[in-house]
């Protein structure tokens, strides 16, 4: 099984995922689609997404027996941990206006 879940997705891609795919909520993709076509819509969502972000999580021969691929505006990004695929959220930079703690 793979999902993709995609944010602030230009339009377009939902409707095309939709092919392929069947979308169970907003932005949110469910299907079992070939390798084959999973990549070339991986191709098209990395083309594509923009200011958005697209993520897949994907069948693969793993001790978790899924991985993940993430394009756009990286909020959180897949890291392989010791064998395990973790999601680290990348650090925000300290507001200038913010004061910052003594």
């Amino acid at each position: 099984m793979t999902v993709i879940l995609l944010v602030a997705a230009p339009e377009g891609l939902r409707g095309h995922l939709t092919r392929w795919m069947v979308e169970v909520s907003a932005g949110v993709f469910v299907g079992n689609p070939s390798r084959r076509i999973r990549d070339r819509l991986w191709e098209l969502l990395a083309t594509r997404i923009g200011d958005g972000q697209a993520v897949m999580v994907e069948p693969a021969t793993n001790e978790q027996g899924w991985a993940v691929r993430t394009a756009g505006r990286d909020r959180w990004r897949p890291v392989d941990f010791d064998g395990l695929i973790l999601s680290a959220r990348p650090r925000t930079q300290p507001n200038q206006n913010t004061p910052t703690p003594r």
